[in-house]
């Protein structure tokens, strides 16, 4: 029965601690855009790193080369 006066308080402090987390995160527009993460999960963004070729090492520029 002891540990029962120490645990409400701790609980009560902890729940004071996720509310105020919550309440942050809610005023900072964490929970604003709830459907854009699922639905660009969805895009295929392969197909844009393919078409670049400056970032490939061996595509070199006909100029690099001559030089």
């Amino acid at each position: 029965m002891d540990v029962i006066y120490s645990l409400i308080p701790g609980m009560t402090f902890f729940g004071l601690i996720f509310v105020g987390i919550l309440i942050w995160a809610v005023k900072h527009g964490q929970y604003e855009d709830m459907e854009g993460n699922a639905s660009r999960i969805l895009l295929d963004d392969d197909e844009d790193a393919m078409l670049r070729d400056d970032d490939k090492p061996s595509a070199k520029k006909e100029s690099d080369r001559t030089n």
